[in-house]
């Protein structure tokens, strides 16, 4: 694998603010071999999702940039797929035709047949073939998202680029999904950069966790390189003390080393990690919630 697939060298972005210009990013360096399944992690505002839209080319780096294989990212690209928390399926075309819709954009000069095959294929990927003639308002939020990942794989990107797409989820749907980007992941070799709150998820799917520092001039604060062979089953690593250790490390991150920076107090101190032992307890709740 190449070292030289994906770089952000040096990123930093301003916005523009009524009392002046805001940093989001300061001196941000990562490089990203091609293959790779990277996640980004960090607390709210720790510029995640600006770094995966200056990646995606929505956002212009204010200084630094990115280069994807020896070419400097400006712009949106085929080349760059993005999968957002909201499925963003257009209602009033099919399954079908939304994923067609993708193809159309970057297959031209292809047969009508080349076409239907690849779209076919797309999504027996993520397990839609059955639904094809279904709108989106006739099927569930998870399938609404496996038909968005069909749509973004159809363009056949060099990288994949998901913001939390799982993450308005109930906790079994998200389950399957977490499997069925795994097999996916296995079957393409594509290249994955992913947004996530959840740190089990994190672990179950990456090669290295890329923990954020908090804002503002937010930075890449360590870097956790996952050597959990693969594949990966949830069941089996529940009990493996190396994924507890990973999983560990990236807790102790955001809520030891990062908690500094929320707390103004001992007081302050203590109400956060209640908060940080509620957050596990209230996802639990919550997903048991949407299960039943």
């Amino acid at each position: 694998m190449s070292t030289k697939h994906l770089e952000l060298a040096q990123v930093g972005i301003d916005f523009p603010t009524p009392k002046g210009p805001f940093r989001a990013l300061e001196n941000v360096n990562l490089k990203i071999e091609k293959g790779e399944f990277v996640s980004l992690i960090g607390h709210s505002g720790c510029g995640k999702s600006t770094v995966l839209n200056i990646i995606a080319g929505l956002h212009q780096a204010t200084t630094g940039g990115v280069i994807l294989d020896g070419s400097e990212v400006n712009s949106p690209g085929p080349e760059r797929a993005v999968v957002f928390q909201n499925h963003s399926l257009l209602p009033w075309l099919s399954v079908y035709k939304n994923v067609e819709l993708a193809v159309k954009s970057t297959m031209q000069g292809k047969s009508k047949s080349e076409m239907r095959e690849w779209i076919l294929h797309n999504l027996a990927l993520v397990h839609m073939s059955h639904a094809l003639d279904k709108f989106p308002n006739e099927i569930s939020g998870g399938m609404k998202q496996r038909v968005g990942i069909a749509r973004a794989l159809a363009m056949e990107p060099k990288v994949l680029l998901m913001d939390e797409p799982f993450g308005a989820l109930d906790a079994l749907t998200r389950a399957h999904l977490q499997d069925s980007l795994m097999e996916i992941h296995a079957s393409l070799g594509n290249t994955v950069i992913m947004i996530t709150h959840d740190v089990d998820e994190a672990v179950l799917l990456s090669d290295r966790i890329v923990m954020m520092n908090n804002g503002p001039a937010a930075t890449v604060g360590e870097i956790l390189d996952i050597a959990l062979p693969r594949p990966r089953d949830r069941l089996v690593l529940a009990d493996s003390k190396q994924y507890n250790h990973y999983r560990h490390e990236v807790l102790t991150f955001l809520y030891d080393k990062q908690k500094k920076v929320e707390t103004v107090s001992s007081h302050g101190k203590s109400t956060l990690k209640q908060s940080a032992n509620g957050v596990s307890s209230e996802k639990k709740d919550k997903s048991n919630s949407d299960a039943a």
